[in-house]
């Protein structure tokens, strides 16, 4: 489910930036058969527990109530929010340092739903490793995608538990996993790397792995940021904000129900991807469905305090290019209302 693994390519931005002037209202505009407008949406990754939702609203017929027929699309070479930019999709999903990035190369995307509340990534380690806190990764190896935004993650927690950044670079190797999965991974060369919980951490309840997991919310909170969100670009939402604000409802109809019947839903998307471990979605979706909205009052609400420290933390970190207004990244209008 690593979204890393898609091989995020800055140089692409470049092709979008030209894509986006020639989109001239590609989005919105396609009308299909008896009613239903025809919008794609794009995942960032293979289907998971992160797109239930989404599943549940096309199987439930929710997308068909709003007046939609949406197609569901996996990303190949080119990444949702490169395809979202340019509009040549009309939604995707992305998470909110994705966002960031293409906002600072100037590629119009804007977050319209948080779909988890909280970020549930975190660096993880079989117990063995003894690796129980950001200091025990001195020494260590850790296993990643190469992506800026790691090594950020790294500087920022092993800086806040007391130590220098230097002495980590001369005693921890860092090395790319390539298409290794972690459990793979961990039994070779690797001794921890960067997970989302809600699938590799239940996949190692699954199989019997015991895992020390280091959530990164807890290690710092700025770094409680939201990942996946579901975005569309600003030119949709300007010229056709009605369908925007129409497949927000039914997604939203579609997260409320697979937070409400777990099973039911991961069977659900069981069914629209049937290459994913039943038993695993089953479990992951048990444990995905109350974060979904956790303590905000309606599921998809983004706070300005998560977009502008969150942000603030990826300046200091050089991961944009240009400061940017971070209030204009994400927006709350289109979410059914309270």
């Amino acid at each position: 489910m690593n979204r890393y693994r898609q091989g995020f390519r800055w140089t692409a931005w470049l092709l979008v930036l030209s894509l986006v002037l020639t989109a001239c209202g590609a989005s919105g505009e396609k009308e299909g058969q008896a009613g239903n407008k025809k919008v794609t949406l794009m995942l960032d990754w293979v289907p998971n527990t992160n797109h239930t939702g989404l599943y549940v609203a096309q199987e439930k017929g929710y997308f068909a109530d709003e007046g939609l027929k949406v197609e569901i699309t996996a990303p190949a070479e080119t990444t949702a929010n490169q395809l979202v930019g340019a509009g040549k999709a009309d939604f995707g999903i992305s998470s909110q340092e994705y966002v960031l990035q293409g906002r600072a190369q100037g590629v119009p995307i804007v977050s319209i739903a948080a779909i988890l509340q909280h970020n549930t990534s975190g660096f993880a380690a079989p117990k063995k490793k003894g690796i129980q806190r950001p200091r025990d990764f001195v020494g260590k190896t850790y296993g990643g995608w190469g992506t800026p935004i790691e090594n950020a993650f790294l500087q920022t927690v092993l800086r806040l538990d007391g130590v220098k950044t230097k002495q980590a670079e001369d005693q921890m190797k860092i090395v790319n996993m390539g298409e290794s999965d972690f459990f793979a991974a961990t039994q070779r060369n690797v001794d921890f790397s960067w997970i989302y919980y809600g699938w590799t951490g239940i996949q190692a309840e699954t199989q019997g792995v015991d895992l020390d997991f280091l959530e990164l919310r807890k290690l710092d909170p700025v770094l409680d940021f939201y990942t996946p969100t579901l975005i569309t670009n600003e030119q949709m939402i300007q010229k056709d904000p009605e369908t925007v604000k129409k497949l927000v409802r039914a997604v939203s109809r579609g997260y409320q129900y697979a937070i409400a019947h777990p099973e039911k839903a991961a069977d659900i998307l069981v069914k629209a991807a049937p290459e994913t471990d039943p038993k695993l979605a089953r479990a992951s979706q048990k444990w995905m469905s109350p974060r979904y909205q956790e303590e905000a009052e309606r599921w998809g609400e983004q706070k300005e305090k998560v977009w502008v420290d969150f942000n603030g933390w990826m300046w200091k970190h050089r991961l944009i290019e240009k400061k940017i207004d971070p209030t204009k990244a994400y927006t709350n209008e289109f979410l059914p209302e309270k």
